[in-house]
């Protein structure tokens, strides 16, 4: 054998396949680099948005799912990136994930509906556990927040759940958002009524503990009517007390207009006959 001859044999396979290995090593090699940069990159950024969700008071849950939803498909996204980089052919790979994604979402739309429903009420916080609100016509005290829908407790301790896409596309009344609430209350009275007593009577109504000194509470007349003239008692109070002073004007009212003589009137209507005579 001679090896002059094969040693000669072995260097023009090696100038052959030489330019091959250093031009495929070098795409392995800036993949790698790639992958590793892209890695610590993705763990940073999840890390940084499960920081700003904590800094939002957004849910643990929430917190746990949206930066792992975001770290696995960011990192997809980049093994994709690499693979392509290598030289592989990622566009049927690519079509089959957009088609899968299609799928699920089609077959899942009003659970994905409410599920970015529940994300933005936990983000964006319209309202808290303990708040009572009014959504698509209920009315209850928050008992719960889950991320396809809300729990309501009502005020006769029915459970009402409401999806979670409904409520934040609808219109969402917080009775607990402000710490303080106006209470109007309106009354009738005679038209043959003292106005300015009927008016001390009210404000002093409105000298209950629970009434705030500031704004002060007033009483006006609110509108003439038919068979009555209403007066009504504006007066601010904290939100926690506003139903039980609501319930203390419609009981004390009365008593309190009827031991100064003014009446609170009925409806009344007055019918007036025509009797025609025969010519």
């Amino acid at each position: 054998m001679d090896v002059g001859s094969e040693v000669d044999r072995l260097v023009r396979a090696s100038e052959a396949w030489w330019p091959m290995v250093l031009e495929y090593g070098s795409r392995v090699a800036l993949a790698l680099v790639t992958l590793l940069i892209g890695w610590w990159l993705i763990n940073s950024l999840t890390a940084r948005l499960s920081r700003l969700l904590a800094r939002r008071s957004a849910d643990q849950a929430l917190q746990n799912f949206v930066s792992s939803l975001a770290n696995i498909i960011l990192k997809v996204l980049l093994v994709v990136s690499v693979a392509s980089m290598i030289g592989i052919e990622t566009t049927s790979f690519i079509a089959a994930i957009g088609a899968a994604g299609l799928a699920i979402g089609l077959a899942l739309q009003g659970s994905l509906a409410n599920f970015a429903g529940g994300v933005l009420i936990l983000l964006f916080r319209p309202f808290r556990i303990g708040d009572f609100i009014e959504a698509q016509g209920v009315s209850g005290t928050v008992d719960s927040i889950q991320i396809f829908h809300t729990v309501l407790r009502t005020g006769d301790n029915k459970t009402v759940i409401v999806p979670n896409g409904n409520l934040s596309n609808g219109i969402i009344t917080n009775f607990n958002r402000q710490p303080t609430r106006k209470v109007v209350f309106d009354i009738g009275v005679n038209y043959d009524a003292d106005l300015q007593r009927a008016r001390e009577v009210l404000l002093r109504l409105a000298q209950d503990p629970r009434v705030l000194r500031e704004p002060a509470p007033e009483a006006v007349v609110a509108s003439l009517g038919d068979s009555a003239i209403t007066m009504s008692l504006r007066v601010w109070v904290k939100s926690a007390d506003y139903w039980s002073v609501v319930f203390m004007f419609n009981e004390k009212a009365r008593d309190a207009l009827g031991e100064a003589g003014i009446d609170i009137p009925f409806p009344q209507r007055v019918v007036r006959m025509i009797q025609e005579t025969a010519e």
